[in-house]
């Protein structure tokens, strides 16, 4: 499970993932600081983190992104991928040969996906807590991922987390630019290692 989101309020871009698939964090997700953010799964494949992140650069929004990259790929139907540029447009597609329980939500300013999940609730789930959640955009994220756990989580089970949150502003200095890049690759609590790591 997964999402994208942008904070309105601070122009910062996040994206964080949890897994039981070992090491997610150097393959799903993906962010630039004045770009966007990509989140990449199912059968992932790094070249939409890349290639989408490449493009939206260039001045495409997330849905045109997204639609280009799918259209080149034979395998598209095993993927579930997630965009949204740096105005808060979310784009999100799942595969229909991708794992069930599987989807996602586009919400205002963010997009929750998942597959291989215990159940449909998950992603409902994690749209819920990212709303209604306050603070910074690194706790909302974690939030997401916490309430997707509490509802049903990845029916393998739990092991990997990851996030990046970048900032609004480009410095031109991307390591200056990341707020957060952060790695659990083997946890049975990945998402609480995660958060004190945040904090």
């Amino acid at each position: 499970m997964s999402i994208v989101a942008y904070d309105s309020a601070t122009g910062q871009l996040g994206v964080a993932v949890e897994s039981h698939y070992f090491s997610a964090g150097p393959i799903v997700p993906w962010a630039e600081s004045g770009v966007g953010a990509v989140a990449t799964q199912a059968n992932a494949d790094p070249l939409y983190g890349l290639m989408g992140l490449n493009l939206m650069r260039a001045g495409k929004d997330a849905k045109s992104t997204l639609n280009a990259l799918m259209a080149a790929d034979s395998f598209i139907q095993t993927r579930q991928i997630a965009m949204i540029d740096s105005k808060g447009n979310a784009a999100v597609f799942t595969g229909n040969k991708t794992s069930s329980a599987a989807g996602h939500y586009i919400g205002k300013n963010f997009s929750v996906q998942a597959n291989t999940m215990l159940n449909e609730e998950v992603w409902p789930a994690m749209a819920k807590a990212f709303e209604i959640t306050k603070g910074e955009l690194v706790d909302r994220l974690v939030a997401a991922l916490e309430a997707g756990q509490k509802a049903g989580g990845d029916i393998r089970g739990k092991q990997t987390a990851a996030l990046i949150v970048v900032s609004g502003t480009p410095t031109g200095l991307v390591w200056k630019d990341r707020l957060f890049d952060l790695r659990v690759d083997d946890s049975p609590e990945p998402i609480i290692e995660l958060k004190r790591l945040v904090r």
